[in-house]
């Protein structure tokens, strides 16, 4: 029976090289059957999760001798950490990993959406020749706004400025003299959302931030501002996004996380023929060299909880 349980995608030679020697269960399908996950768990001392797996109090119970939660990501939502703490279980995301990964993400967004002649490609291929349509915008002279001023903010903000774009962020729980608020404009929320031509979302799902971008928050911005979120689905209300798509109350909008995920067809639907729109599966902090680092670092914070 495992002693470690792995139930989503994570970098095979990480498995092979950190954990060798280890009687580990790696299946990446382990996430959608209950049944053998629950059968898994009996023995194993540490589970490794991406952020599908909900690591909630029907679960830990079927784990009786687990030790520690591997995270393979940075966002905790997924995970009862007060029921974790009551079990005494360490929970060991892997924090710092796939910042550039999202950084790199939310930059390629933004330069997209301002631009819009990635979009042209089908009428290209038929014979439409469409310059004038496809005229967009360059990023220098742009002001990036960062909701939430955290690590991967703050790597965003650095490769925005590089790229002529002025910066201002709104974090209301980072300290007014933090040392990171030298290297940006501090704003309120309104002031940002009003000001900035780029949006992007850097805050994690909590009662305070769900819906955080409302028909209100974007009734706020410009018309041709662009909305980027790759924190977390539930902080935008996917709805009044649309909407305001469709009216062309917003120049454009990316979407990596959904408040339903994986989107299924019902929750998807609200999504079609929206124009000036991204979606991705999840993807931002995950490349090939970000995976490669998260599995790393949580292959090792496991196998030093369990005392190895």
């Amino acid at each position: 029976m495992p002693d470690i349980v792995i139930t989503e995608f994570m970098d095979e030679d990480a498995i092979a090289n950190v954990l060798a020697g280890r009687d580990v269960l790696y299946d990446p399908k382990l996430v959608d059957q209950p049944e053998r996950l629950a059968a898994a768990l009996v023995t194993a001392r540490a589970l490794v999760v991406r952020n599908r797996t909900q690591v909630r109090q029907a679960l830990l119970d079927q784990a009786p001798k687990l030790k520690v939660v591997g995270r393979l990501g940075v966002g905790l939502d997924n995970i009862d950490m007060a029921a974790c703490a009551a079990r005494q279980i360490i929970v060991r995301p892997a924090t710092g990993a796939n910042d550039l990964a999202v950084a790199e993400y939310v930059i390629t967004a933004a330069l997209m959406l301002l631009r819009r002649a990635w979009f042209a490609s089908a009428r290209v291929a038929t014979g439409e020749w469409p310059r004038t349509d496809l005229m967009g915008r360059e990023a220098a002279g742009k002001r990036l706004g960062l909701v939430g001023y955290g690590a991967i903010a703050r790597l965003t903000a650095q490769k925005a400025r590089a790229l002529g774009f002025s910066v201002a962020a709104y974090d209301p729980h980072l300290p007014e003299k933090h040392p990171a608020w030298v290297q940006v404009e501090r704003q309120s929320l309104e002031t940002l959302l009003t000001t900035a031509d780029v949006v992007s979302l850097h805050v994690p799902l909590t009662p305070s931030t769900t819906n955080i971008i409302n028909e209100a928050a974007l009734a706020r911005m410009k018309n041709d501002a662009i909305l980027i979120n790759a924190a977390r689905g539930g902080v935008v209300d996917e709805a009044a996004l649309c909407a305001a798509l469709m009216a062309g109350k917003l120049g454009g909008a990316a979407l990596d996380v959904f408040a339903t995920e994986p989107v299924t067809a019902a929750s998807g639907a609200m999504f079609k023929d929206v124009p000036n729109l991204i979606l991705t599966p999840h993807i931002a902090g995950v490349s090939d060299e970000s995976n490669a680092r998260v599995s790393e670092v949580t292959a090792r914070a496991v196998l030093e909880e369990l005392g190895a």
